[in-house]
């Protein structure tokens, strides 16, 4: 019994290790017909996003070396904003479409950011760049799923990708 539990307990223990080191975000990407908008929703590990400030925005003039995004609001607004400038969208003919930031909220482990932007008429898919985090950890893993437009199409920003694309269903 005890040649068996020791491969468990060590097992486990690398399985802890290399799940704390798992930087990755999902993202969603809705077209929302009621309010014709196409909203999307941020969801990053609180504990990856606040590792993060404290490495992106600790050395900024007047900011303390220790992040709080739990309880520190203007750390939310900071991270929140740079979530804003690291997500693009645009059409597939390369016209920018440019997201109003609408909000952020931390529920459990999770911190979420939230941008809309009016459906583009016409819309046949869409490009778009996920770079949050990327440039802090290379081995970052942003997924994206795009939703209200036929199937759920997915699309995951890892290594090299920066700009990515997706096609609509024919109706």
């Amino acid at each position: 019994m005890r040649k068996l539990l020791l491969p468990l307990i060590s097992l486990m223990l690398t399985s802890a290790a290399s799940a704390h080191q798992l930087k990755a975000a999902v993202t969603t990407v809705l077209f929302n017909d009621r309010t014709n908008n196409i909203e999307v929703m941020h969801r990053f590990y609180l504990h990856d996003a606040e590792h993060a400030v404290s490495h992106l925005f600790a050395k900024s003039p007047g900011r303390h070396n220790h992040a709080d995004l739990i309880s520190d609001k203007e750390t939310q607004n900071t991270f929140a904003n740079y979530v804003d400038k690291q997500f693009k969208l645009e059409t597939l003919s390369n016209k920018k479409l440019t997201l109003k930031p609408v909000g952020h909220q931390l529920d459990g482990q999770f911190f979420w950011v939230y941008q809309e932007i009016t459906i583009p008429d016409s819309a046949k898919g869409l490009r778009m760049s996920h770079g949050a985090l990327r440039d802090l950890w290379p081995a970052q893993v942003n997924m994206v799923n795009v939703e209200g437009k036929g199937k759920v199409k997915t699309l995951t920003f890892s290594g090299e990708d920066t700009w990515l694309q997706t096609q609509f269903e024919a109706k």
